[in-house]
């Protein structure tokens, strides 16, 4: 018997992904979204890479009754890997209370479930974000959490918090907290990627579709920052290497190894790449020039963060093993798949 694993925003970027490996894995997947920021036609493309149709229902995580019919109609699920969420910083800025009722209270509710339910685990799509500026680089799982420059990551600092002092209280729950860096790239099948709804709110969706022509121009914010060339630093993951983090961190706490009942983990690549230094990378890998212009400062934005992934490396044997060259050919290949479909 598979052990069954619910997945909330399943049809999103990275949740799609690690839908893909749980099933390579053995793991049976339900699927709750919302479809707020995905299409309903990632199941079948899911299908198509792995040969097996994961469950899927279309709710939304803020309906509590709605979740708690989910849970009935597939019963034993073990675990839970919680994506769904608002994420896009800009917006965060200017929608504060959408940010903190989607982002907040999903969560509240799976922790308030999963007892009810006999649910075992949960992994948290966490951020990089609840380090704000850190004071050392590369940031450790250690480095104090700073006040939050956005809504959208201090939602992330509080559902940590949230599940701490749920956990704290005496809840059958284990965690793992999951802090990502910056997730791109797509499946090497280029049957899933990243496609937003309307304008992207990420940097590389918006720069293959600059590339191909969808949009004018990409905008470098900032080019007067601290940093060697001016544009802000990140540490970009390929996104296959992330969905891979999720399997071991599932089988960690199914298998009962964990050394704490909530346990954080960073996972990156250990290397900080600038905006420009991203564009001319991408640039020179798949042979095609961008157009881009430096614009001013983003409200939100972080002058400079990567990760030092080396605790994941060590504890969890995950690695990000994946080259940036081939991470944004994957990219751009997506984006060729999407305009052969006629998705623009």
């Amino acid at each position: 018997m598979k052990e069954r694993i619910l997945v909330t925003g399943g049809t999103g970027y990275i949740g799609s992904h690690t839908v893909v490996e749980l099933q390579n894995s053995g793991y049976e997947v339900i699927i709750v979204d919302n479809l707020s920021n995905s299409r309903a036609d990632v199941v079948d493309n899911i299908e198509k890479i792995t040969g097996i149709r994961p469950e899927f229902e279309q709710v939304d995580c803020l309906d509590y009754a709605g979740m708690d019919a989910v849970f009935t109609k597939y019963p034993g699920i073990k675990g839970i890997i919680h994506f769904a969420a608002s994420k896009a910083v800009g917006e965060s800025v200017q929608k504060p209370l959408l940010y903190y009722r989607n982002n907040l209270v999903s969560l509240i509710n799976l922790l308030e479930l999963m007892p009810k339910h006999n649910v075992l685990g949960i992994i948290f799509s966490s951020s990089c974000t609840v380090y704000g500026q850190p004071d050392k680089l590369p940031v450790t799982e250690e480095a104090p959490i700073k006040k939050a420059e956005s809504p959208y990551g201090n939602t992330k600092q509080i559902n940590e918090e949230i599940i701490r002092d749920t956990v704290a209280s005496g809840s059958p729950i284990h965690a793992i907290l999951l802090r990502y860096f910056n997730p791109i790239g797509a499946h090497p099948t280029a049957l899933i990627g990243e496609l937003p709804n309307g304008v992207p709110q990420n940097l590389i969706p918006y720069l293959t579709q600059t590339a191909i022509g969808i949009r004018e121009k990409l905008s470098v914010f900032g080019d007067d920052y601290n940093t060697p060339d001016g544009s802000c630093i990140r540490d970009y993951i390929y996104v296959v290497d992330l969905a891979k983090a999720h399997v071991i961190a599932m089988n960690r706490i199914l298998g009962n190894k964990q050394k704490d009942k909530v346990e954080v983990f960073n996972i990156g690549t250990g290397r900080g790449l600038s905006v420009l230094e991203l564009i001319h990378a991408f640039e020179s890998s798949t042979g095609v020039k961008l157009n881009y212009q430096i614009a001013g400062r983003r409200a939100g934005d972080i002058e400079q963060v990567w990760a030092d992934p080396s605790y994941a490396n060590n504890e969890l044997g995950w690695k990000a093993e994946t080259s940036i060259e081939e991470t944004l050919r994957s990219a751009w290949n997506w984006q060729l798949k999407l305009r052969e479909k006629g998705v623009q």
